[in-house]
């Protein structure tokens, strides 16, 4: 997994996988989702991020069990 902030442009992407993307949809207004060829998860980007999220630039990683 990866995850990416351009502050540049207030965008937050996180990639599941590095797939090509072949279809994209916008779920929610800002939020649009990544799919590959057979219609798997690829990512998702969270446009205007500072005012959805938090602190876009800060990253929790935690592990359960």
């Amino acid at each position: 997994m990866k995850v990416f902030y351009d502050p540049e442009v207030d965008v937050l992407r996180i990639l599941f996988s590095d797939h090509p993307v072949e279809e994209s949809d916008e779920d929610k207004p800002g939020v649009i989702i990544d799919y590959d060829k057979d219609g798997n998860l690829v990512g998702f980007e969270v446009l205007e991020a500072s005012k959805r999220i938090e602190n876009p630039r800060a990253l929790e990683y935690a592990v359960a069990g």
